[in-house]
């Protein structure tokens, strides 16, 4: 069984720990404490995590994410390298390769890439692939809101995924698999890819997409 995504959470904290807990992200508004403190929520109290995609409950989620990102710092990272709570089945075996991969690269190079100096990681060929398996499973969801047609293309090569395609105009995107990630996650600033389309249809999707 592949670790990815155990391997990126114990790689996450340890870039945690690296750049402390002020240094910005590129989740606007949050420091790497709170984007710890994020992590820590969605994996141990989904209860109080649910305010990301649940207006009503925000407030709560807000207050929550506040109190873990202003206690002790370490405790905090060790509490994002530890992973789920023995009785969440987000850390059981596959479940957790399967759940969490494609959140931890995400925050992972929300980390990396929210203050100066950043290039992009070489991945190992099997964990770019588990990314793009991964990707083409989550992008319909991700980019429901997108008013245009996608096409997601691979480099190198030629393995693309086509998305909405009775949306009439296409914004093509062209890059490394986790560039393709970065981008259909909202990180468009930051995604190092090809983006091709009229300026108004590209504007519009990444408009839709933006953290």
């Amino acid at each position: 069984m592949t670790t990815y995504a155990r391997d990126e959470r114990a790689a996450l904290a340890s870039t945690l720990l690296d750049v402390g807990p002020a240094a910005p992200t590129l989740d606007e508004g949050w420091a790497a404490r709170d984007l710890a403190a994020h992590v820590v929520l969605r994996e141990g109290r989904p209860d109080l995590a649910a305010g990301v995609f649940v207006a009503a409950l925000a407030g709560r989620t807000e207050r929550a994410q506040a109190e873990l990102a202003h206690g002790d710092w370490d405790e905090l990272v060790a509490r994002v390298r530890c992973g789920p709570p023995r009785w969440s089945p987000l850390g059981w075996g596959p479940v957790h390769e399967q759940v969490n991969l494609l959140e931890l690269f995400v925050h992972h190079e929300d980390v990396r890439r929210g203050g100066a100096g950043w290039s992009p990681r070489e991945l190992p060929a099997g964990m770019e692939q588990a990314l793009w398996v991964q990707l083409r499973r989550a992008a319909p969801v991700l980019t429901r809101s997108t008013p245009t047609a996608l096409v997601l293309s691979r480099t190198p090569g030629h393995d693309e995924v086509r998305l909405h395609a009775r949306r009439g105009r296409t914004t093509t995107v062209r890059g490394l698999v986790p560039e393709l990630v970065l981008w259909v996650f909202g990180r468009v600033a930051a995604a190092r890819v090809e983006v091709s389309g009229d300026a108004d249809t590209v504007g519009a999707a990444e408009d839709a997409l933006g953290v």
